[in-house]
């Protein structure tokens, strides 16, 4: 099992990719819609948040059931903000 803090960095460094996508995106696309550009950039961040959050807080006596789940939650997240970055224009 990796340790919280590689993990804490894996998460910073998947939202820093997706954020710097998004950010990529919409300045070199003249038709993407900046202000969902600006929401989506701002969902990043607070998933980024979240998740480094909840790595800091593990379930006692759970947890691989807690990783496992924090792993399916984010990977789904994660799946959802490249989904909506392809949709921006």
């Amino acid at each position: 099992m990796a340790s919280r803090r590689d993990l804490k960095k894996t998460v910073n460094y998947i939202a820093g990719e997706l954020f710097t996508e998004c950010l990529i995106h919409s300045l070199l696309f003249p038709t993407t819609d900046r202000e969902k550009a600006d929401e989506l950039m701002a969902g990043i961040l607070r998933t980024q948040d979240d998740f480094v959050k909840r790595i800091s807080h593990t379930e006692t006596g759970n947890a691989k059931g807690f990783y496992k789940k924090f792993r399916a939650d984010f990977d789904a997240k994660v799946e959802e903000f490249v989904d909506a970055i392809g949709k921006l224009g």
